[in-house]
């Protein structure tokens, strides 16, 4: 999926998600313009803004394509397609002007959506509620419309109204935990503690673990009814499976009696970010961006909601725009430590490594405690090839982890497993990896590492092998480990095996120089040699590893002489 275009597919998604309208016209037409395309043609004049916002929103450049857009809508005010357009991209570019565009369509979900919090956000709960109400009752928005609905009664006041809209929902079976827990936030902020409790309690059971949102909110509720304690055990049960925001723990603490939701808008902000997190689940990463934009409309300040959108930002090829999303976040956010790592990670995505080191270094020397810090020098550091330094970073962070090492602590092993093996420093690799597995049997990463670095030294390659087919079995469709199980094939002189594998991770990940220069060296003991040399030469048009460069060229080169082919220009220098 491509996840950079917004824009566009945001428009589709919109429909088809909300609505599920799935005959929406992919090319975005009315129906009036369908039978009769001349009748909203796109004024000359516009039309040349239009495409260039369109061409703008598929390189995910949201900023821009909310200006072209907006400058083809102001050129053409009669054309419902351009409006169409300028509305979403300026609803996702968060523009004022969404609001005003969105009063031109008529039954648009998300229209109606950014029309219902702009009435909330000026106090009119009556008609947000009557616009919620408005929305279509089919695909998701049967999942949102009484979620939305309950808080605009809460703004008006009307708690009991609201918990009543929630109350067969909450008792229902599909999405109970998510109607469970949003009653209860709509109790706790009417003064309802009875019901709140009960509620808190019964979100909690369905959800089965704790996420953010949820940890936040029930430990602020615990620390508000005199269990200050409790409230703080939440939130270490919380980071102890989220580690990301383990860094972050004191400053929750500390945090832990305010509420999370101060006000009926702000429900409704978490109402679009549960859905967010949802979507983004399910690989719809276009229209939890909307979701996203719609929750900071509210809210602004909903650090839950920025960290997500720069995730979605980053996962789109945008480190830039993703940087961008988190500047509002202020330096005394609760999340602040996160967001700073969070920062650190995108400056050294945009190539600004140095400034992302001394950021991660400022956050390490204000969390002398937390290992988090060093944790992304360290990776930054691998990713560079600095692998010396890299250790060194590892080696800082995992001496802050606490006694006894648990199960989650497995990949600060296995990080310094790898720098540790590309220092030339096998055993103590080896032994970083065997401790990573004893912590967690079964992490197929560790085991793929493992099983491939003992295949590479032609050591207990029956073992190597059973531990990639282990790790296979769990992520079947894992071109590096099934690459590794070629190749372990290889080395016992199963051929045949080694081909079937390797052809498959060529498939998976046609890009990867290892595969294809792997898939070579099977084609050639297979007596397959002329597709052996072909994949020798596309090995080294993707720029293959250093370590491995050398060794492809000299086979490709003794391949063409042996075949009596014009030896590549490519492969000279290890001829020589």
């Amino acid at each position: 999926m491509q996840h950079h275009r917004f824009a566009r597919r945001a428009a589709l998604l919109a429909l088809s998600l909300l609505s599920a309208c799935a005959a929406a016209d992919p090319s975005g037409a009315t129906t009036e313009t369908r039978r009769n395309p001349a009748a909203h043609a796109i004024a000359p004049g516009a039309s040349s803004a239009f495409l260039a916002g369109r061409f703008a929103a598929q390189e995910g450049d949201i900023d821009r394509a909310a200006d072209e857009l907006l400058r083809a809508q102001s050129l053409d005010p009669d054309s419902r397609e351009v409006r169409r357009e300028a509305f979403l991209a300026s609803m996702l570019a968060g523009r004022p002007e969404a609001v005003r565009l969105a009063r031109d369509q008529k039954d648009d979900p998300a229209a109606l959506l950014l029309l219902g919090n702009a009435d909330a956000k000026s106090g009119d709960w009556e008609s947000a509620e009557r616009r919620f109400a408005a929305l279509p009752r089919q695909g998701l928005t049967q999942v949102l419309l009484p979620l939305m609905v309950a808080w605009a009664q809460a703004g008006q006041g009307r708690t009991d109204a609201a918990l009543a809209t929630l109350k067969p929902y909450v008792e229902g079976q599909r999405f109970r935990a998510v109607y469970a827990f949003h009653a209860a936030m709509v109790a706790d902020l009417g003064s309802r503690p009875g019901e709140a409790a009960r509620l808190y309690k019964l979100a909690q059971a369905e959800f089965g673990s704790l996420n953010l949102d949820l940890a936040r909110n029930v430990a602020s509720w615990q620390a508000r009814s005199g269990r200050v304690d409790e409230g703080k055990q939440t939130l270490d049960a919380f980071v102890q499976t989220a580690r990301d925001f383990a860094i972050a723990l004191p400053r929750m603490d500390a945090d832990v009696s305010n509420r999370q939701v101060r006000r009926a808008s702000d429900g409704l902000a978490a109402v679009y970010v549960g859905l967010a997190v949802s979507l983004r689940q399910q690989d719809s990463a276009e229209f939890a961006a909307i979701m996203l934009r719609l929750a900071l409309d509210l809210r602004g300040d909903m650090t839950a909601a920025r960290l997500l959108a720069s995730d979605l930002a980053e996962q789109a090829k945008h480190p830039e725009q993703a940087l961008d999303i988190l500047k509002p976040v202020a330096d005394s956010d609760p999340l602040a430590p996160v967001v700073e790592l969070r920062r650190a990670n995108l400056l050294d995505r945009t190539g600004n490594t140095e400034a992302a080191l001394r950021l991660a270094a400022s956050v390490a020397a204000a969390n002398p405690q937390r290992p988090e810090p060093w944790t992304l020098q360290g990776e930054i550091l691998r990713s560079k090839r600095r692998y010396p330094e890299a250790v060194a970073a590892f080696d800082k962070a995992i001496a802050l982890l606490p006694l006894p090492h648990k199960r989650i602590d497995w990949p600060l092993y296995y990080e310094r497993g790898m720098a540790l093996e590309r220092s030339h420093d096998w055993p103590k690799a080896e032994a970083d990896f065997l401790y990573a597995l004893k912590l967690s049997p079964d992490e197929p990463f560790v085991l793929n590492y493992l099983g491939y670095s003992w295949t590479e030294q032609h050591q207990d390659l029956a073992k190597a092998r059973a531990m990639i087919m282990k790790a296979a079995e769990m992520r079947p469709t894992d071109g590096a480990i099934l690459d590794s199980l070629g190749w372990v094939n290889l080395q016992q002189g199963d051929v045949a095996a080694s081909v079937k594998w390797l052809e498959k991770a060529a498939e998976l990940d046609s890009e990867d120089a290892t595969i294809n220069g792997h898939l070579g060296d099977a084609y050639w003991a297979a007596g397959r040699k002329l597709e052996a040399t072909y994949q020798w030469q596309r090995a080294l048009t993707l720029k293959p590893d250093p370590d491995e460069l050398p060794r492809i060229q000299t086979k490709l080169h003794d391949a063409q002489r042996a075949l009596g082919l014009p030896v590549s220009a490519s492969v000279e220098p290890a001829a020589q």
